[in-house]
């Protein structure tokens, strides 16, 4: 009798599993694919940030691109919030990578304030660790789309 009651509980939870995975919750569902999108396009905004602040010191067009790519490094930043927190409210995915977003976005509140009010010892090693995280971040995401069943475990 005991062995049929684990035999039912497995297949329950199996069935769970299944429902559960066909539904797209614990992974993001139909948001998963947003998340992967939006930290990608993060990373690329603050690379072409990285280009253009090396422009910015012989020209005024490298000056101009840092300035508007300054907005779109913020924008980028505000779409991987919403991307988290689609994926993890609706989508089911963990909270982690809301937290990884709004670290983020007060990484780049603070980049934007160094770089306005020229604190040039601040901006630049922060422009550095933003990239960095930003790429392992990156690959926290791809690693995730590989290798799903174990990335689900973290």
């Amino acid at each position: 009798m005991a062995t049929r009651t684990t035999e039912q509980t497995a297949g329950t939870a199996g069935t769970a599993a299944a429902v559960t995975a066909a539904a797209g919750r614990g992974d993001g569902g139909r948001f998963a694919g947003f998340v992967r999108a939006s930290v990608g396009l993060q990373t690329v905004s603050i690379l072409f940030q990285a280009v253009t602040a090396g422009m910015a010191m012989s020209s005024q067009v490298g000056a101009t691109l840092h300035d508007i790519g300054s907005r779109g490094m913020y924008a980028m930043s505000m779409l991987y919030l919403l991307a988290a927190v689609l994926a993890w409210r609706p989508g089911g995915a963990p909270a982690r990578p809301v937290l990884y977003a709004t670290g983020f976005l007060v990484l780049g509140t603070l980049q934007v304030v160094a770089g306005v009010l020229h604190v040039m010892e601040v901006h630049l090693p922060l422009g550095v660790l933003m990239f960095g995280l930003s790429m392992l971040d990156l690959g926290r995401v791809a690693l995730r789309r590989m290798r799903p069943e174990e990335a689900r475990a973290e």
